[in-house]
């Protein structure tokens, strides 16, 4: 298994505090696949207006850490290194639960298509083995 820590990770990807949305980096193979983890904690900024009384992590956050999962997995292939992994498109996205305070939420991303530039990942989060969302997202290199 490789492993990646914070410092790992933000040598990969350009994300930094507070928009870094993955604490570790528990497996991946380089233009195949990342496996990572958030651990959601009370002190999210995000919480006190996404929903005061009830907080949930924002769907599209999720969604942005299932990227970051991927572009840790594009952007470790070394023709990538020191490029940006951009949004290109969400497609067949569904949310079948929510992400509170004290989840650890496990992120998969699997590369299933790239061709030059443009990629597509097959992604997945889920907590305490349950997804709660799942999406496929295009990406492009820049």
């Amino acid at each position: 298994m490789n492993h990646l820590n914070m410092k790992q990770i933000q040598e990969i990807i350009p994300h930094r505090h507070p928009f870094l949305l993955l604490d570790y980096i528990e497996d991946y193979e380089p233009g195949k696949y990342a496996v990572g983890y958030k651990c959601v904690t009370y002190r999210e900024d995000f919480f006190q207006g996404h929903f005061p009384g009830e907080p949930v992590m924002p769907g599209v956050l999720t969604i942005e850490a299932l990227a970051q999962a991927g572009a840790v997995a594009i952007l470790s292939q070394e023709e990538n290194k020191g490029k940006t992994a951009y949004f290109g498109g969400i497609n067949q996205c569904r949310f079948r639960g929510k992400i509170v305070p004290g989840d650890k939420i496990r992120l998969e991303t699997e590369i299933i298509k790239q061709k030059g530039p443009v990629g597509i990942g097959r992604a997945a989060a889920s907590v305490d083995g349950k997804t709660v969302v799942s999406a496929e997202l295009t990406f492009m290199i820049g």
